[in-house]
């Protein structure tokens, strides 16, 4: 079928959804919509067989939905009503969710039921469980509408219809601060974290610090520090760690309010953010070994072994990796590689794999031009590490998304393997880069030069069976996100004592000295930075513009015309 994605963003689920219909040959066609936007005209001139809305904020017009068969994927169970759906099924603590794919109407969220899907709800913050579970939810629900359509013989079912006991969910009002507010004087740890991670990503929740008011995004709990509730107790890798009634949560990032009128404000690691105001405290070591099975603590990074199998897991706030972040996992992966193992794994247990340098960190650099530099040098440090591995195996494990210089870090693995629900998008252009992390070597490695270049050009995203096609993907594996760790390890550990990995290590080794001899990583990475370092430091690129666009969430002007070609291998 002919199917227009309309969205308010091309976010996540939008792209999820994008690839996996397009996976399935539907021809596809996507615009970004706002209140100005002249939806009937946008509809009239793409003449769609049906309407698909993933992430929709404003209404439908009638003469749109009374038209053309338009499914809106609202993220929560039959019944369920409002904007604030996956707050809601967090804050409540919910051991189940759902999506509900309805058919516009009048009224918001009230339309007749093309399918719908449930989901877990795992101790995660809002934004991973949107996601991942949300996004699974979704995809299900959202295939089997597209069928149903296309049979020409479904009629959905009125809500209006439907028994007491199918209605799961209820309408529910916006989920505003001052249902979000933290008493730090009374909330106990476990309420806290629910707070906080019901506005991880957006909108964070206002709350008053050091006599400034700040938007705190993320919580992890904290069992042995202990202080007066309210008070900052200590910094860990950029976080802030404040004492609860009860014990105390880590707070990676903060935000200062956006002020009427002025451009949407930078989210940044905590002490990054609080600077001079932050008052002297003890900088706590994170834990590098397992702390599952100890107290509760936050690290963001983390190794552990079964065997002849070594983890090391890593999980930053959006994907984004900082010049710190790197210099950090970098040392990790070092301290890893003097470790006695054959195989490596490396990446998060679910959530985002990487999505590249820290586009937050550097906007608000002194000198950003300057921070792109030591971010992507960092980077490519990092990357030259893992492809320069030659005593054992290096798997990438992606249990969540990855693009950009993510994709790339991804590449410099031995294997890739990927939960079967990850999107990729091994590319740089949307924000005006070249790109580095070695790709001009790994990339057309993997994939071909061709293929390469058109993955870079077309700049759109792709499916894990996708990417297992073009040949950036070793391994699918199809699990819920809750599995993906359990999963890979008991992999990783057949891998490790397989009798063929101790030659496929040797081969490894002889590959690579062939390929320095011919051309030397270092020929790669020169010739990445010397276009790089041209885009950073020309203030006249667009890489400048399209960065404090994207870490200020200035809205689209129009639909990027890359989001209707077509995608590379259909």
């Amino acid at each position: 079928m002919r199917i227009l994605l309309i969205a308010g963003a091309f976010n996540s689920l939008t792209q999820r959804v994008y690839a996996e219909l397009g996976e399935r040959g539907h021809h596809l066609s996507v615009e970004l919509v706002t209140r100005e936007t002249p939806l009937p005209e946008v509809v009239r001139r793409h003449s769609p067989d049906l309407i698909v809305a993933p992430m929709l904020k404003t209404a439908v017009p009638r003469e749109v939905w009374s038209a053309r068969t338009c499914l809106i994927v609202h993220p929560g169970p039959v019944g369920d009503r409002g904007p604030s759906s996956v707050d809601w099924a967090v804050h409540l603590g919910a051991e189940r969710w759902g999506v509900t794919v309805l058919q516009a109407n009048d009224e918001m969220d009230a339309g007749d039921i093309w399918a719908a899907a449930d989901c877990p709800v795992p101790e995660v913050g809002k934004s991973d469980l949107y996601r991942n579970e949300i996004a699974d939810a979704a995809v299900e629900a959202v295939l089997s509408a597209v069928a149903r359509v296309a049979s020409g013989t479904h009629r959905p079912q009125p809500q209006t219809t439907l028994p007491d006991a199918a209605r799961t969910g209820r309408p529910r009002p916006p989920f505003r601060q001052d249902l979000r507010r933290i008493d730090w004087r009374s909330d106990p740890t476990d309420t806290v974290v629910r707070k906080l991670r019901a506005a991880d990503s957006q909108p964070g929740v206002r709350d008053e610090l050091l006599g400034d008011i700040w938007h705190l995004h993320g919580g992890h709990p904290e069992d042995t520090l202990r202080g007066r509730p309210g008070e900052l107790l200590a910094t860990r890798c950029g976080a802030i760690c404040r004492a609860t009634a009860d014990g105390a949560v880590w707070i990676p990032e903060l935000r200062p309010p956006r002020a009427p009128g002025e451009p949407g404000t930078l989210k940044l690691p905590a002490t990054l953010a609080l600077g001079n105001r932050l008052p002297p405290l003890p900088e706590v070591p994170a834990p590098l070994g397992p702390g599952d099975d100890g107290p509760r603590t936050w690290s963001d990074i983390r190794y552990r072994e079964d065997g002849a199998a070594g983890f090391l897991e890593f999980s930053f706030p959006g994907g984004a990796m900082s010049t710190g972040h790197c210099r950090r996992l970098l040392a990790a992966y070092r301290h890893a590689c003097a470790r006695p193992t054959s195989v490596l794994v490396l990446g998060g247990r679910r959530d985002f794999f990487s999505n590249g340098i820290h586009l937050h960190v550097i906007e608000a650099a002194a000198d950003p031009a300057e921070e792109s530099w030591a971010n992507i040098n960092a980077m490519d440090d990092l990357v030259h590490a893992v492809l320069t591995t030659t005593d054992r195996l290096v798997v990438a494990a992606l249990g969540g998304n990855a693009a950009a210089g993510g994709a790339m870090l991804a590449l410099a693995a031995d294997e890739v393997w990927c939960r079967s629900a990850v999107v990729l998008n091994p590319h740089y252009r949307l924000m005006g880069l070249y790109g580095s992390e070695y790709w001009t070597y790994t990339l057309p490695g993997r994939a071909g030069p061709e293929v390469a270049g058109q993955l870079t050009a077309r700049a759109l995203p792709m499916t894990a069976a996708a990417g297992a096609r073009l040949g950036l993907v070793d391994r699918i594996i199809d699990c819920p996100a809750q599995d993906f760790a359990a999963q890979t390890g008991r992999l990783a550990a057949r891998l490790a004592s397989a009798p063929a990995t101790q030659t496929r290590i040797a081969t490894k080794k002889a590959a690579r000295e062939r390929d320095e001899a011919e051309r030397p990583l270092a020929a790669y990475r020169e010739h990445e930075l010397d276009r790089m370092h041209r885009i950073f430091f020309d203030p006249d690129e667009p890489y400048h513009a399209l960065r404090r666009a994207f870490v200020r969430k200035e809205p689209a002007a129009a639909t990027p015309s890359h989001l209707n070609s077509p995608p590379v291998g259909t």
